[in-house]
């Protein structure tokens, strides 16, 4: 019976603890689960807010590529749309050769803190 007793007291206050305590963050209660409303990339998430293009320029080979269906690379800030995996990878292991410097079309990343 002390055996019972025991892991009953252990068992409440193990469920004491998930429920109200440390755990309440892991099982989705306490604190009004704030973290799972603000967290980012949620919809009701005020910070980075950016659309790309409808198209852009492939800039290994030269093709107009629509950018839902591209494979897009970041580049010191920039982001950069391919046609295929093979130019990407291209780009990424040398992308100075493939940049000009001050491009117009070169889409720039903006940091922003709420």
């Amino acid at each position: 019976m002390g055996t019972l007793l025991y892991f009953a007291m252990w068992a409440g206050l193990i469920f004491l603890m998930m429920r109200f305590g440390c755990g309440a963050h892991i099982m989705g209660h306490g604190h009004g689960n704030k973290h799972a409303k603000t967290g980012p990339g949620n919809a009701d998430d005020p910070g980075l807010r950016w659309v790309p293009p409808k198209q852009d320029i492939d800039p290994v080979c030269g093709k107009t590529v629509t950018t839902d269906k591209a494979k897009p690379s970041v580049y010191a800030g920039n982001v950069y749309y391919f046609c295929a995996r093979e130019c990407r990878e291209v780009f990424e292991a040398a992308p100075n050769l493939y940049l000009d410097g001050d491009h117009p079309d070169q889409k720039k990343l903006e940091h922003s803190h709420a």
